[in-house]
């Protein structure tokens, strides 16, 4: 994206975030939320060939490829994450301050060796859990990009996990996963 056109869409995006932020921390968001966002996503990204997806107007976002922990398949869940530095980046199981942890938690508890898309771009990644003594400061980092997302977790009553994903040029045979011949 060129510099005139970044200046734009900054201002634009951030006064989106302004207006939206909210919206997702009401009940009627995380009851439709889990209902009507994959669908659109799923959508978009179809029409764009996997390289855009509508999250990714307010927040950065992924897609989240992940090995299912029962049934060995491989599963697609479009994220928000937080960049990490040295192309790491943070997701939280948030499942919309829904009670149960999403699955694709379970799935990288059980498979950490799973692989990221971010515009259209394939890349093996590791997970990790983030520790118990760095939660305070990763919430720190998300909120800094979404204002009040650890409200999710306090109205979950559950602690969320939060993973660290690190990138890789390749996993162990075992994850599944042919690695990229661009890599």
């Amino acid at each position: 994206m060129s510099e005139i056109a970044q200046r734009i869409a900054r201002p634009v995006r951030n006064l989106l975030r302004a207006l939206l932020a909210p919206l997702t921390r009401t009940r009627l968001f995380r009851a439709a939320g889990p209902r009507l966002l994959p669908p659109v996503e799923r959508f978009f990204a179809a029409l764009s060939g996997g390289r855009v997806q509508l999250s990714a107007v307010l927040v950065p976002s992924l897609v989240l490829h992940t090995t299912g922990a029962r049934s060995g398949l491989i599963r697609d869940v479009p994220l928000m994450y937080t960049p990490d530095g040295q192309g790491r980046a943070i997701v939280a199981g948030t499942n919309f301050a829904g009670e149960r942890h999403p699955a694709w938690t379970t799935n990288l508890l059980a498979h950490p060796d799973a692989a990221i898309t971010v515009r259209g771009r394939r890349m093996l990644v590791h997970a990790t859990v983030i520790p118990d003594d760095q939660r305070n400061a990763v919430w720190a980092r998300i909120e800094s990009q979404w204002p009040g997302y650890r409200a999710y977790e306090r109205e979950s009553h559950r602690t969320v996990r939060l993973f660290r994903l690190h990138p890789v040029l390749r996993h162990a045979a075992t994850a599944g996963w042919e690695p990229d011949p661009t890599e």
